[in-house]
């Protein structure tokens, strides 16, 4: 497959690293400081689901899509953080002689909705992914812990495409699990779940996963995070595997965050680096539309405003 992938920071770096190692054309969208040393360097794999290399050579580096001429790729596939979207899908939307689906593999919610907006139900995907990619060093990715597969659904609920089930089977071909699913908004609120619970508390903490889980302090917050984000799910008329938030807090405590006990959030990472979050995309947006469908969240508004009192002084210090 031809692949463009846009906004390739952690993840996007070790998809096209892992696609491009097994023998797929794969261009990467990425950052200057980036760039020159992938170029020079090329990608390099290493964690749980072992050890890949490609060399620069063999990859499409860009900074930007302007001026690229015409460009068939099989798929688009968007890794920028949240706040992001919008630029991505712009740019994506301006490339001449592309018409294929387009991807959104990124935190929170709200990013399908705008994928679908721009290109249609049809052209638009999903993915969930519960999996942690750290850069190590520039064109160095470590992939530390991983909770499930990753799913891979339409912007059109309870279909499988065939894309659906290509690019997942490229995916688990090229060495990262991947499936097909039928209701991706089902996997991406279980998702907001879970990153809600931990990664704003962890990065107002400063503290890996498993700290939040040790803790009886903690875990009554994470616990009051889960009913809301719950609640407000369910105001969406969204659906979840479990029948409600206390089934969800058994998986939660006994298998999710065992799994990823020594993962610390990127939300962290992002403030230790003086970088905007995506706490808008996850506590942020629980907050916002509970606050539109006269669902109370305290506790999401008040780590959604710490984590901004957080953004703002981590930038100040940078």
């Amino acid at each position: 497959m031809k692949i463009l992938i846009f906004g390739a920071g952690a993840l996007g770096q070790a998809l096209g690293c892992l696609l491009a190692a097994d023998g797929h054309a794969i261009s990467l969208v990425l950052r200057k400081r980036f760039l020159d040393i992938v170029n020079e360097k090329g990608l390099q794999v290493t964690g749980i689901f072992g050890e890949y290399r490609v060399e620069g050579r063999k990859l499409h580096l860009l900074e930007q899509l302007k001026n690229i001429g015409n460009q068939e790729y099989d798929a688009a596939l968007i890794t920028t953080k949240s706040y992001d979207t919008a630029e991505a899908i712009k740019a994506i939307a301006g490339m001449k002689g592309f018409s294929g689906p387009v991807v959104s593999l990124q935190n929170g919610c709200g990013n399908i909705e705008q994928v679908k907006n721009c290109f249609g139900p049809d052209r638009t995907f999903g993915a969930r992914v519960i999996t942690g990619f750290e850069i190590t060093r520039p064109g160095e990715i470590r992939i530390t812990v991983s909770a499930d597969d990753i799913h891979i659904g339409s912007g059109t609920p309870e279909t499988i495409p065939p894309f659906a089930r290509k690019l997942a089977g490229a995916l688990t071909h090229a060495g990262i699990p991947c499936i097909a699913v039928k209701d991706i908004y089902q996997d991406l609120f279980a998702k907001l779940l879970y990153n809600c619970a931990l990664n704003p508390l962890g990065a107002v903490l400063g503290v890996h996963y498993g700290a939040l889980g040790e803790n009886r302090q903690t875990r009554l917050i994470m616990d009051q995070i889960i009913d809301e984000t719950f609640a407000v799910i369910h105001g969406l008329g969204g659906r979840t595997p479990w029948p409600d938030a206390a089934g969800y807090r058994r998986i939660f405590y006994d298998k999710l965050l065992p799994m990823t006990y020594n993962h610390r959030p990127s939300m962290l990472q992002d403030l230790e680096q003086g970088k905007p979050t995506e706490v808008e995309a996850l506590v942020g947006y629980v907050a916002k539309q509970g606050n539109r469908l006269s669902i109370p969240t305290p506790a999401c508004s008040m780590l959604a405003n710490l984590v901004r009192f957080k953004e703002r002084t981590s930038k100040q210090n940078a």
